[in-house]
């Protein structure tokens, strides 16, 4: 991939020197991400962050990783503080907002909401989330956890937990992970929010092994990495059956220490209800807090990336 001027909206648009490229410039930016390095390569340059759908970490992810650069950040937040609540378009907001910003970052609830924005800025556009679609920063994020927690990909056993229907950084980490051999699938979830049919397809007819299964301790046992997820309220029409389903996959110590691998590496892509107990968080391989800072280090290689800083870098 060409970096710069992209857009970035799934996953699919990476291969292995991509993420190579993105991961070593990302190591670079410890210093930076703890304001121990002061840097002002994106001085003069401003983020659009347009968030239509709740987020904390995500918005404040993006916006200290585009000014630890330097950079200023310009945000909106809910659909209620923008003029969409007066029945603007989505092609029409980003038409005007691109000529105020550098880049945009968008957040919306609707699949396909940042590739249209992409169809009508001539700025880079980062995909923040789309509804149940994909997620592909946080994939990314969550891919160099798993290298820093664990230093190896190829060969792993990855089970994920919770709302693999509904969940985006499930799909969007689920196709990142094909870019590595020999990885095999464990997909453990209530069937009505289980792993979507044409995702189960696409990851198999590239050669990969997917066990689906309900059965929490079970599935865990494998598992080199147990990925955790909530099961996403806001995604059901009927809350009857959401409230049958929601505490069928808690992941806690006792399950941990008794079914799994002893290194296991425990991931979550935040925020956690009850799916996640707090027992775990004294447990050293608990990676998940870790996992979340991350995002900083990732996206800000990334930005650099995109509006091509990154050779300025000393």
């Amino acid at each position: 991939m060409n970096f710069h001027g992209s857009d970035i909206i799934s996953v699919n648009q990476f291969d292995l020197a991509d993420v190579t490229t993105l991961f070593t410039l990302a190591h670079r930016m410890r210093g930076i991400a703890k304001g121990e390095t002061k840097c002002k390569l994106l001085e003069g340059a401003i983020l659009g962050n347009l968030f239509f759908e709740a987020s904390t970490r995500s918005r404040m992810s993006f916006a200290s990783a585009f000014m630890r650069l330097g950079g200023q950040v310009n945000s909106t937040t809910g659909f209620a503080f923008s003029s969409m609540d007066k029945g603007e378009s989505l092609s029409d907001a980003i038409t005007v907002i691109k000529d105020y910003c550098d880049a945009l970052v968008i957040r919306h609830p609707q699949i396909g909401a940042a590739q249209e924005a992409a169809r009508y800025a001539d700025i880079p556009v980062i995909n923040a989330g789309d509804g149940a679609g994909e997620h592909p920063t946080q994939a990314l994020l969550d891919l160099f956890t798993i290298f820093e927690e664990r230093k190896v990909v190829n060969g792993s056993t990855i089970a994920f937990v919770g709302d693999l229907k509904f969940g985006r950084t499930v799909h969007s980490l689920a196709k990142l992970l094909t870019l590595y051999q020999g990885v095999n699938y464990v997909c453990i979830a209530p069937p009505q929010v289980q792993m979507p049919d044409l995702l189960i397809q696409e990851i198999r007819s590239k050669g990969f092994d997917i066990t689906l299964t309900d059965d929490l301790e079970t599935g865990v046992r494998s598992a080199d990495v147990v990925y955790s997820t909530r099961i996403q309220e806001e995604r059901f029409e009927d809350k009857m059956e959401f409230e049958t389903i929601k505490d069928l996959c808690v992941l806690n110590r006792k399950i941990v220490t008794e079914k799994c691998k002893k290194d296991v590496t425990i991931m979550h892509p935040l925020p956690r209800t009850s799916e996640l107990s707090t027992d775990l968080d004294s447990m050293p391989n608990a990676a998940y807090f870790r996992q979340s800072a991350n995002g900083v280090l990732v996206r800000m290689a990334l930005f650099l990336l995109l509006l091509g800083r990154e050779s300025q870098l000393v």
